[in-house]
């Protein structure tokens, strides 16, 4: 029969294992986001590697409890798991950045080894984790006639202290100190546990792994301003021309530009200011869902000040960005909105004569913004003569992502349109009243200043969007594996991935 005390301790032991395994698992999801995505693809990989160590974990320290059924040993294998774990952070940023150089050299070996390998960096730590949970068992195990009540206990002790951890790295610790110290700080939490269970000099072990929280995370590069959201890791770059750019976690994609004495940039964002003269009669307001830095809303501030523009952004801290970095107040028309798209949309009661979605999460659009459920959505919102608009992720030999959304667009406008102004980015637009190609083309000359420039690259690469497949709904919308397959079939290829500038861009 376990004493008082020894029982108060073994539960503790529990309430940590659960802690520990659950940051863990939610510290591997934003170790690997910036790299590969946060796609159901990347988290079916996780969970279930999880799953598949958990279980080998449960397995070993079954066995092992029978053998040696001793709190020191149990101590042990709870060392390696935080010895394990302390290191990851450093140990998998090198192959981290291999898969980012694989990428870059369109090597489908390393991207994908390099992912498994950043992956199997927790097979350790999460099976010396699992071995607990039987050990445990068996150590607080004093009758067998006991055994459904102590399993019982110190399984819920267990599934409480994975709830803590859960939610404590997610909306305390990452957003807070970042990824790196909540990991580091999970391996002093694990050697903590450890330490309840060994001779008192290895109490010490805990407050070694902690010293390492005074390691900074390693600047990726130079900087005018970086930080951690609760969504993702922000920067702010130089351009090297006196202008600031916005990278999201690894920087693969830049989501807002500034430039010094031009709302232009011979980017992809160009390529909206040709919408308001394609509509009936000019726009009096305009939603952007995806805001990020409010490089779209500072152009429309330059060239039709009198449009209102709400721009939505998920991510609070990127609206705070906006506004210091770039230039979001330039634009006095444009209000900032914390919150996330369709929601926003649900809960609304205005209505838009323009409605952007350029919401990606590196490289994905989420699924949600792609639906019929949500275009149907959005055609509510819109105002008679209005017309929506979608930047969506092409390669120059696969449109199949943006064929999608274009047939879905299709089951709810009358008419949607692709403009292939550029290789990696599709425009789809629809609007809310049937227009013939040619009344598009003549919209388009209404176009002024230098976006006149615009006019014969939309006169030669709009076409028509035919129905083909299925349509995207709620239940069905395969948006990951379809951009999968076309990032693939690009690295097969051995593509160029440089985009030329368009003719808008600053001289």
């Amino acid at each position: 029969m376990q004493d008082e005390a020894s029982t108060l301790r073994l539960g503790l032991v529990a309430f940590v294992v659960g802690g520990g395994t659950l940051s863990t698992e939610i510290s591997a999801s934003r170790l690997l986001a910036p790299y590969f995505g946060a796609s159901t693809f990347v988290w079916a990989n996780i969970i279930g590697l999880t799953l598949a160590y958990l279980a080998l974990g449960y397995w070993l320290g079954g066995r092992l409890a029978d053998r040696r059924p001793e709190a020191r040993v149990l101590g042990a294998v709870l060392l390696v798991a935080a010895a394990a774990l302390v290191v990851t952070p450093f140990a998998a940023r090198p192959a981290l950045r291999w898969a980012l150089h694989g990428f870059d050299a369109l090597s489908v070996g390393s991207v994908v080894g390099s992912f498994f390998a950043a992956i199997a960096l927790f097979a350790v730590p999460v099976t010396a984790l699992g071995a607990a949970a039987p050990f445990l068992v068996r150590l607080a195990l004093g009758d067998v006639t006991e055994a459904g009540r102590v399993a019982g206990r110190l399984y819920a002790l267990s599934t409480a202290g994975s709830l803590v951890g859960t939610f404590l790295a997610a909306l305390v610790t990452i957003p807070w100190i970042g990824t790196q110290r909540t990991i580091v700080g999970t391996a002093a939490l694990v050697a903590f546990g450890a330490a309840l269970l060994l001779p008192r000099p290895w109490l010490l072990a805990p407050v070694a792994v902690a010293a390492l929280l005074a390691v900074p995370p390693p600047g990726i590069k130079s900087a005018i301003y970086q930080t951690d959201s609760a969504y993702q890791y922000i920067r702010v770059v130089s351009d090297g021309s006196g202008g600031r750019e916005l990278e999201l976690n690894e920087g693969v994609v830049t989501h807002s530009v500034w430039r010094p004495g031009t709302v232009l940039t011979g980017r992809y964002w160009d390529l909206f200011l040709m919408l308001p003269p394609l509509l009936r009669q000019p726009p009096r307001s305009m939603l952007v869902i995806g805001n990020a830095g409010g490089t779209m809303g500072r152009a429309y501030g330059r060239f039709y000040p009198d449009v209102s523009i709400d721009g939505v952004e998920l991510d609070p801290k990127l609206n705070d960005v906006a506004s210091r970095f770039f230039g979001a107040g330039d634009n006095p028309r444009m209000r900032l909105i914390a919150a996330d798209g369709r929601p926003y949309l649900e809960r609304t009661s205005r209505r838009y004569d323009l409605i952007v979605v350029d919401a990606y999460r590196q490289p994905y659009v989420p699924f949600y913004l792609a639906t019929n459920e949500f275009f149907r959505l959005v055609r509510q919102h819109l105002r008679s003569g209005g017309a929506v608009a979608l930047n969506v992720a092409a390669t120059p030999h696969d449109r199949r992502l943006s064929d999608a959304i274009g047939t879905t667009l299709l089951t709810v406008f009358p008419r949607a349109w692709r403009w292939r102004a550029l290789r990696f980015n599709d425009v789809l637009f629809a609007l809310n009243e049937s227009v013939t190609r040619t009344e598009l083309e003549r919209r388009a000359r209404r176009v002024r200043g230098k976006l006149g420039l615009l006019v014969p690259l939309f006169r030669r690469r709009l076409e028509a969007v035919r129905p083909t497949g299925a349509p995207l709904t709620d239940d069905r919308a395969p948006v990951e594996w379809l951009t999968d397959r076309m990032i693939l079939d690009q690295i097969e290829r051995r593509g160029s991935t440089s985009e030329p500038a368009l003719p808008t861009a600053p001289g």
